[in-house]
């Protein structure tokens, strides 16, 4: 997992990474311990020491963690990308998407702020930047056509700022009661998650231009198809609290969509 090119002639001693890092030394060692990150020697005296390449796959480490993944999760990312170069370069990409996104929802919560103190009058545009569902315009045009993306987006634009917030309260409470189901380890093929899959089915039915507001649509390829997005992109896994909280939701709704679509 560990890639063997060095990116200088120095090392550090545990104690140095954790405090440069912000992490504990103890989270190193079980780092270590579990294969993950390895030191790049270990001294006569037991003590570990890190080059430049085991703070590269540190920093990965890190910002996957960010990102809500679990270490399970991490490792079998390693796994799969062996050019540490290339996964840094889409991290730095994400970061930089994200960092857009929350200036602009820091920006429209100040002007409500200022709005609100002033005695003004508040604009639900403005209320609502950075709250963006155009995130995913790529992956929605990219899967399912930009016709799709159209009108869902045409729908999304269309509703005023109290349905746009009950929408999302809505969307929010489904993430909420998804991640306790995951927490609680209820069974994937169970009632309780059989009946959060039947309510987040009847969510994406909702939304004009999808494959399950439609008839005739392939309903089952879109749930599962999302599913798996959940997993494999990061930016949805967070909503269900990680990797872990997005497999119990992928298995859910593969189980769900096995046996009702």
């Amino acid at each position: 997992m560990q890639d063997s090119s060095n990116t200088g002639g120095s090392d550090w001693s545990i104690q140095d990474v954790a405090r440069i890092a912000g992490t504990t030394s103890r989270t190193l060692r079980h780092y270590d311990d579990i294969g993950l990150l390895k030191p790049s020697r270990v001294g006569h005296n037991g003590y570990r020491y890190y080059d430049g390449a085991t703070l590269l796959q540190l920093q990965r480490i890190l910002l996957l963690r960010e990102l809500g993944l679990g270490l399970p999760a991490i490792a079998e990312v390693f796994h799969r990308e062996a050019d540490p170069v290339a996964a840094l370069g889409r991290h730095l990409e994400w970061l930089g998407q994200e960092q857009q996104r929350l200036a602009r929802q820091a920006e429209s919560v100040r002007q409500t702020i200022e709005t609100v103190k002033a005695g003004g009058q508040l604009m639900a545009e403005d209320m609502f930047k950075g709250f963006d569902h155009t995130q995913y315009k790529d992956e929605v045009e990219e899967r399912w056509g930009k016709d799709a993306y159209a009108a869902s987006d045409k729908w999304w634009r269309g509703m005023g700022a109290a349905e746009k917030q009950e929408w999302k309260s809505h969307a929010e409470e489904l993430g909420r009661d998804w991640k306790a189901a995951a927490a609680a380890g209820v069974p994937a093929d169970g009632p309780e998650a059989r009946e959060l899959a039947g309510r987040h089915v009847a969510w994406l039915k909702s939304i004009p231009g999808t494959p399950a507001a439609g008839s005739g649509g392939d309903v089952r390829g879109y749930v599962t198809g999302l599913a798996d997005m959940y997993v494999e992109d990061p930016r949805f896994a967070a909503n269900y609290g990680g990797a872990d909280g997005a497999r119990f939701v992928r298995a859910a709704l593969h189980s769900f969509a096995a046996q009702y679509l």
